[in-house]
């Protein structure tokens, strides 16, 4: 399995000789609603565009996981599957093999990689989106990934998971509001999935944010300190800080 982070959330994940591109930004700025005032994000380098994709993976239908200047620049011949927001989101960009996946649903990808849809981030009242469990089918290995740091209790059913790619650092609005929850949300998830491997997404990467929603944003926690959480918990997890661009390969294939 070999893993490259994109920033932000953007990562592209090779296995069972399959590439899949997840919640991809790889061009342009990002923002929400057209409305650069309030959140705009821009990449400090190019990433270039990976070739022979076989499916773009979409947790959510917000700008930040469907970059629709992205989802404009690849080949709309790409399978795509998301959460139903998300597939609405590159059906109306033309995309020509789409598949919504609700929670619990499974999608095979070339009969060696299976996709099951778990429920993810709460996007207001009535709206889950999705977190993924991604799993070779010839050998067994598996990955599960979810942005936002919301991890559903249903998930200690597919326990052991090898590989963890989740928030580890909190992010709130005026210190109150979890916009995005990390450490003891992580901690939880690999107590209950027991991973080799937990890697940091979301608020990493080769990225600038400006507006007023980074101005009332508040970090809590870092890599060393989780390495600490997961040591006084007696958990052998190891936290990889990925650098953006340059694969990183795990043991296991």
């Amino acid at each position: 399995m070999q893993l490259t982070y994109l920033d932000s959330n953007s990562w592209l994940i090779e296995i069972a000789q399959k590439k899949i591109l997840i919640d991809p930004w790889l061009v342009g700025q990002l923002v929400f609603g057209d409305a650069p005032w309030f959140f705009k994000g821009k990449k400090l380098y190019d990433r270039q565009i990976p070739e022979d994709i076989d499916l773009i993976l979409l947790s959510q239908g917000l700008e930040d996981h469907a970059h629709t200047p992205t989802l404009k620049t690849l080949d709309r011949n790409i399978p795509v599957v998301g959460s139903p927001t998300a597939a609405k989101v590159v059906e109306e960009l033309g995309y020509t093999s789409v598949t919504a996946l609700d929670h619990e649903q499974t999608h095979i990808l070339g009969d060696k990689v299976e996709i099951k849809a778990v429920p993810g981030s709460p996007i207001g009242p009535q709206l889950v989106e999705n977190g993924y469990l991604i799993k070779n089918l010839e050998t067994g290995h598996n990955l599960y990934y979810e942005p936002h740091g919301y991890h559903s209790p249903s998930l200690k059913q597919y326990a052991p998971v090898d590989v963890i790619i989740t928030p580890i650092v909190n992010l709130k609005i005026l210190y109150l509001l979890s916009f995005i929850k990390g450490q003891q949300s992580a901690l939880e998830v690999c107590q209950w999935l027991q991973p080799q491997v937990i890697l940091p997404t979301a608020a990493g990467g080769d990225v600038k944010f400006e507006g007023l929603l980074v101005s009332v944003l508040s970090a809590e926690g870092s890599a060393e300190q989780f390495r600490s959480l997961l040591s006084q918990n007696n958990l052998s997890t190891r936290v990889i800080e990925p650098k953006p661009g340059e694969p990183f390969r795990l043991s296991k294939n």
